[in-house]
């Protein structure tokens, strides 16, 4: 396993008395792409900024290889950033925007044999070494043959990756990126994903990258980090975050998810709407409250005599490859994903194996998401300016 690169100890941020960061600690490895995921201001940018220097923590602490770098200006740190504007310099070609750092004499610091410091000398590389670097990053973002171009004659995607080897030809140990895909459309983000990826591994080394998006989180990261109102909710791989979520906030951000309330009667039995369901959860108390989190492409539709619950059909949307499919249990609404083709009004039945039934802890998130009334009402308020929910049915099936 890589060794541990940086260290954020009980780090928090307060801005004229309001807390956006709450003891943070995390741990983040070398070479590791690490996401920071959550909605606006639940501190994601505001993590990212205090690694890179830009932001010193009202409280905590910050260490890079084991020093603390708290006091450390974001010059002097190994670390690079990438941002949702990309700031290049649209009078210089490619070339010259990637090797703009390279041309700024570096302070060295000269030492005796004790390891003092005796003196300081500026240091400038050759043109020769600045053009054997910029060239390498060409190549690591495929960008060869485009060094003579002026930004401005650049898609949005090329100027991604322009920014990106300008930030990496000075070889940090740390690329940071603040939502960097933001700008460009929905094709040439998918495209980037997996060019960000690429790079990262192309280059060994550790990339931090932030964004409220849940595919990219998943698609690129090897740990997603969910945060929410100043706090970690839950560090793990993709898999982990996205199959056994710590609680219903997680659950409802990363994909799509059915929450109900539940009580465990026992290990690997827990009861939804007065009926038993095998799971594989174990370790909770005898007749605990729970949350039960079903995604929608875990459920099965089958007859109605055969299902497990039985529902109506209240709306269904054509996505392509499935049908979203919105039922009605008992006055709750679910989300279904399938390929079958159930007409609205239909009855029909459904089918949960064990494995896809995951119980979590009661939280503060509790009794906020789940429901997909939404969906099948969303027209009726558009088409009505008057119209208001009425309360939710499902609230007299609550546990």
């Amino acid at each position: 396993m890589a060794k541990e690169l940086i260290r954020l100890s009980d780090c928090t941020m307060s801005f004229d008395g309001e807390v956006v960061l709450d003891k943070i600690n995390l741990y983040i490895r070398d070479k590791e792409f690490l996401t920071l995921l959550g909605p606006s201001g639940c501190g994601k940018t505001t993590t990212l900024r205090i690694i890179g220097g830009f932001q010193t923590p009202t409280a905590g602490d910050v260490f890079f290889d084991g020093v603390r770098i708290n006091a450390v200006p974001p010059h002097k740190r190994a670390v690079n950033t990438v941002f949702q504007k990309y700031a290049l310099f649209p009078h210089l070609n490619v070339f010259e925007n990637i090797a703009f750092g390279l041309r700024i004499p570096k302070t060295v610091e000269e030492r005796n044999a004790d390891g003092k410091v005796t003196g300081r000398r500026k240091e400038k590389l050759s043109e020769q070494e600045i053009e054997e670097r910029v060239m390498e990053m060409l190549r690591v973002v495929n960008l060869k043959g485009f060094e003579k171009r002026r930004v401005n004659q650049l898609s949005g995607g090329q100027q991604q990756r322009v920014a990106i080897a300008r930030a990496l030809v000075n070889r940090p140990k740390v690329l940071l990126l603040d939502e960097p895909l933001g700008a460009l459309d929905l094709k040439l983000r998918k495209d980037m994903q997996s060019e960000l990826k690429r790079i990262q591994q192309a280059m060994g080394i550790t990339f931090i990258y932030v964004t409220h998006d849940q595919e990219e989180a998943l698609a690129m990261s090897d740990t997603v980090v969910v945060m929410d109102q100043g706090k970690i909710q839950q560090i793990g791989t993709p898999e982990d975050i996205y199959n056994e979520p710590k609680n219903a906030f997680v659950a409802d951000f990363i994909g799509e998810s059915n929450i109900l309330d539940g009580i465990m009667r026992a290990d690997g039995v827990v009861e939804i709407f007065n009926r038993r369901f095998a799971c594989l959860d174990k370790g909770f108390e005898k007749d605990e409250p729970v949350d039960v989190v079903i995604r929608p492409e875990d459920v099965d539709i089958v007859p109605e005599d055969q299902g497990q619950l039985k529902g109506t059909v209240t709306a269904v949307t054509f996505k392509g490859v499935h049908y979203d499919t919105i039922v009605d249990f008992y006055g709750f609404k679910w989300l279904i994903q399938t390929t079958d083709f159930c007409p609205v009004d239909s009855r029909i039945g459904i089918k949960i194996d064990p494995d896809g039934i995951h119980v979590m802890k009661k939280s503060q998130y509790s009794g906020l998401f789940g429901d997909y009334s939404s969906y099948s009402e969303e027209y009726d308020e558009i088409s009505d300016a008057d119209y208001v929910p009425e309360e939710e049915e499902g609230e007299s099936h609550e546990e």
